[in-house]
């Protein structure tokens, strides 16, 4: 699949794959003032603003263009939810809007584009496969996403040093990304243990990105880190036990929370590295997991029901909710009227207000690091 740009070609390509552009509606002045231009993005479902469902959705995600998908904003737009996702929060931060390539065809580039498609994966199919951990026939990796990318710069810039110049001024947007890698492997009924020798694969695929995209001349980079997973009404229903210890104060699964946590502190440490080899670049680290902690801890504060915190908005009933079987969208589920008041939407994936309220907290309450760089980017 790392040759799928070169065999399709960029003009193809759109039409397949579906950038999503940014579009910027603001006045000169405060353009000339803001410090990001443009939005560039890779990941998967938590960033996907419509490229799965212009790509082709099949099988488990193939309801994401269908009601209730887009509840929230009447009318389904291919996001995994019922509305916005934290990277149209960020574009709102800095003045920019996105735009749904699944409802806005034929856009113009200028201002970013987002690579993002659900259900991708930081390894390659290949890889994934000769591991015995099958995933979906649409799911894209990241080195696909990077090519993508690649012949998108082939096609927009006219030498190196145009593509330097609008990238300097460019916001990159690494992930969340690795989080299907364990989802298919966890879910298809692999161990905590053998899945953590995963974690170092996954991390170096990410940084391959970002070290790629820094030596284009990309110098401000944001890579978040892994959701805890053992608080999702999909891990808390497949993976439910009887034993009480099993579970945190909160109601989560502590095993898979440590896990998201390994994976955060392999991260972290990477990023570390990449910030001392390449000093004049503002390397940011995203801490989703904290940030959707203290959306927890805040939810009664926030306006969410206490009583549904892990419960599904969207589902076919039980404890969360949530049937692998029968997801969000499918004959027999039903979403809530108030998505507002919940924190998930179908199981895996937040609602609009979940994700409003992480974004504040990463662009506003401390939860991504450094801070200073932090204030420079948001500073329009």
């Amino acid at each position: 699949m790392a040759g799928a740009a070169k065999l399709y070609g960029w003009r193809a390509m759109v039409l397949a794959v579906a950038v999503v552009v940014v579009v910027v509606e603001r006045p000169a002045a405060v353009a000339a003032a803001c410090s990001v231009s443009a939005i560039y993005s890779f990941g998967d479902s938590i960033a996907d603003t419509g490229n799965l469902l212009r790509e082709g959705a099949v099988g488990t995600f193939a309801s994401i263009g269908s009601y209730p998908y887009g509840q929230s904003l009447r009318r389904p737009t291919g996001r995994c939810s019922d509305g916005l996702l934290i990277i149209d929060y960020f574009a709102m931060a800095l003045n920019l809007s996105l735009v749904s390539p699944y409802l806005d065809k034929g856009a113009s580039f200028e201002s970013g584009v987002n690579f993002a498609v659900a259900g991708a994966t930081a390894l390659d199919r290949s890889y994934l496969l000769q591991s015995g951990i099958v995933m979906p026939p649409a799911s894209v990796p990241l080195s696909s996403q990077l090519d993508w990318f690649r012949s998108h710069l082939n096609s927009t810039c006219s030498s190196q040093q145009d593509c330097a110049n609008k990238l300097a001024g460019a916001l990159f947007l690494v992930g969340e990304i690795g989080g299907n890698d364990y989802n298919y492997a966890f879910f298809q009924g692999r161990s905590i243990d053998s899945m953590k020798t995963y974690v170092p694969q996954v991390v170096r695929s990410i940084m391959d990105v970002a070290k790629e995209v820094i030596e284009l001349g990309a110098t401000k980079i944001i890579i978040p880190g892994n959701f805890p997973i053992g608080c999702s009404p999909s891990y808390l229903s497949l993976f439910s036990t009887a034993i009480s210890s099993d579970y945190d104060e909160r109601g989560c699964l502590k095993s898979y929370n440590s896990f998201a946590e390994y994976h955060n502190d392999q991260l972290m440490a990477a990023i570390d590295n990449l910030r001392k080899a390449n000093s004049d670049t503002s390397i940011v680290y995203a801490d989703y997991y904290g940030a959707f902690m203290h959306l927890l801890e805040k939810a009664y504060l926030l306006g969410f029901e206490e009583g549904s915190l892990f419960k599904a908005c969207c589902g076919t009933g039980g404890k969360y909710n949530f049937d692998m079987n029968l997801m969000c969208g499918a004959a027999g589920t039903s979403a809530c009227t108030d998505p507002e008041r919940h924190i998930n939407w179908d199981g895996i994936h937040l609602t609009q207000q979940a994700y409003k309220a992480m974004a504040l907290s990463l662009t506003m309450e401390g939860f991504a690091q450094p801070a200073e760089v932090v204030q420079g980017i948001w500073s329009c």
